[in-house]
């Protein structure tokens, strides 16, 4: 068992209670998740399935269950070994949450076999031939539709804060999941600073190394959110390009840059943090390190482990946003890309009376 610490107030705001763009206003509360039914997401794949080889790819509908749960399930009808088993991410279990699996084909079990299989708490909507196990991460983004309730808010105040939105997009913080349930893994991650030793187990390594990471970046977007720089490119900026890893160095701004950074086609990004120093410049680099020095211990952790310096946008934009108000119930739909979380969009319009996520790994 991984040993837990006490964690730093600093580390609890920065990851769970981070400022929002809109400022420091009062928010509404609503309800959400009232029925699974109220949070719908389903994966879109960034790649089109072969047709043809050795795994089929499994378009499931799961209702009230966790995604290592369908898996172990997919894996006890196949009379496989879990392992073999792929998906794309991880879902929250308390949603309707359409997702893709793979399990390699078998003689006694063709497609047919396949379309047929399900339970209470899954169904299979379309089975594929593909060529590859699927692999985690291998996803263009997500689709969501989201009901919430009891809705108080003025009409043009929800209307101003829809516009924000579109026009800015969101900060791209990291939801709650990414910290566990009650934030278990920043305790994970505070007893390993604070004892040098490391969680037993790769999962457990891996979750508090990745807490690690997205609390040093969420830190950093504060700082920006708080300056109102967030969704503006800085002189000394890396600039992410929309849906790569790929970054530029940004030695000055012009008005192609600014019609990029407004098309959404690029945005400015935070560090990923690792071995060395950003190649950030200017007021951005001097921001990732006030924020580096202040978590030094948990930067330092990350540059033992090996990892390298990476980037991540700061915003995440927002595709296909709706709205369909009826009553006291709002409904939004709208599509983001891979590792970007859905609570970055709603935390921007409302607080919510019960917990969004239920946050294990899901």
């Amino acid at each position: 068992m991984a040993i837990r610490g006490p964690r730093p107030e600093s580390w609890t705001r920065a990851a769970l209670e981070p400022p929002r763009a809109c400022g420091a206003a009062p928010l509404p509360k609503v309800q959400i998740k009232v029925e699974p039914e109220d949070f719908r997401v389903e994966e879109l794949l960034s790649f089109t399935p072969s047709e043809a080889g050795p795994h089929w790819l499994l378009r499931i509908e799961k209702r009230a269950a966790n995604t290592p749960w369908v898996a172990a399930e997919l894996a006890r009808i196949a009379g496989l070994p879990l392992a073999d088993i792929g998906y794309a991410g991880l879902k929250d279990r308390h949603a309707i949450a359409v997702q893709w699996f793979s399990v390699p084909v078998r003689a006694q079990q063709p497609v047919e076999f396949w379309s047929k299989a399900g339970s209470e708490e899954f169904k299979v909507l379309e089975v594929r031939a593909n060529a590859r196990k699927l692999k985690r991460g291998a996803l263009a983004g997500n689709q969501f539709h989201i009901r919430l309730r009891r809705l108080v808010w003025p009409p043009e105040d929800l209307d101003t804060r829809i516009a924000a939105l579109r026009a800015h997009g969101a900060p791209n913080y990291f939801g709650a999941q990414r910290f566990g349930r009650e934030g278990f893994n920043l305790d994970r991650l505070a007893g390993w600073v604070a004892s040098g030793r490391e969680p037993r187990g790769r999962a457990e390594r891996g979750f508090a190394l990745s807490a690690a990471r997205a609390l040093i970046f969420n830190a950093v977007l504060a700082r920006r959110v708080q300056a109102g720089n967030w969704s503006r490119l800085e002189e000394g900026d890396l600039a992410s390009l929309e849906g790569s890893g790929s970054y530029f160095h940004v030695a000055a701004i012009d008005d192609e840059l600014e019609r990029r950074l407004a098309a959404f086609d690029i945005h400015p990004s935070g560090p990923l943090w690792g071995r060395g120093v950003p190649q950030t410049s200017g007021r951005a680099l001097d921001t990732e390190l006030e924020v580096a020095r202040e978590f030094g211990a948990v930067a330092e952790l990350l540059a033992m482990q090996g990892l390298a310096q990476e980037r991540r946008a700061l915003r995440c934009r927002i595709r296909d946003l709706s709205v369909e108000a009826d009553g006291s119930t709002l409904t939004l739909s709208f599509a983001l890309g891979r590792g970007q979380f859905a609570t970055a969009v709603l935390r921007e319009l409302c607080e919510f009376e019960q917990p969004l996520f239920e946050p294990a790994a899901d």
